[in-house]
């Protein structure tokens, strides 16, 4: 978690501004409409960057409901407390490692394009779960390759992300690529086993895939 602290570091600025790229709004705003909030609700972003999410999530659990942030990056944390539409009473960040979030009881729990930049993800899923109140529900939304015949080049763009997603490590291409997809793989398959009423569907032409469920 070191070099990823690190890496994320540096580059907070540049995460901050492909996060809000044009088109990436309406997968966050799918991803948030996964987790049926409601009013009032309280809910967790692990691994929330520069608070991409952030004002998707208020405007859903509205000024009675609160939302917080949880990433082990300071400097994406202060980046996203620059944002005015990132912060206010009912918004908190919290620095620390999403895979052992310090909340419990909450009504919800989002992790975007994370699941796969832990060591353990079935354990990263495990303490997600564990944070939500019964009925509460948990969602991910991670890149994946796209399984059409026309997605070959753009496969290439994928692993570039996934290079850039794994800091520190010292894989060739192909490993990159195969250890980040079997721990989002191992991800949705934990989330799976610990929750009822799923749903899955893929955005972006088959390179996004959003799995959300509601914890018993």
């Amino acid at each position: 978690m070191t070099d990823a602290r690190s890496f994320y570091g540096r580059w907070a600025r540049v995460y901050d501004w492909l996060a809000s790229a044009p088109g990436v709004a309406s997968w966050r705003d799918r991803a948030a409409d996964a987790l049926a909030l409601r009013p009032g609700d309280t809910v967790v972003e692990m691994g929330c960057g520069t608070g991409a999410n952030v004002s998707l999530l208020r405007e859903r659990v509205g000024p009675s409901g609160r939302v917080v942030g949880v990433d082990v990056t300071r400097e994406m944390l202060d980046r996203a407390r620059e944002r005015p539409a990132r912060t206010g009473e009912t918004i908190h960040y919290v620095q620390a490692d999403a895979a052992r979030p310090p909340v419990r009881e909450v009504d919800a729990v989002l992790a975007t394009f994370v699941a796969g930049i832990f060591e353990d993800p079935a354990a990263a899923v495990d303490a997600w779960c564990d944070s939500v109140a019964p009925g509460g529900r948990v969602a991910l939304l991670n890149f994946q390759r796209s399984p059409s015949a026309l997605a070959a080049p753009l496969n290439l763009a994928f692993e570039g992300f996934v290079r850039l997603s794994a800091p520190g490590t010292r894989l060739s291409r192909r490993s990159h690529a195969s250890a980040f997809e079997r721990r989002v793989r191992v991800a949705r398959e934990r989330l799976t086993e610990r929750t009822v009423d799923r749903r899955y569907e893929t955005l972006a032409g088959g390179y996004l895939g959003l799995l959300s469920g509601t914890v018993v």
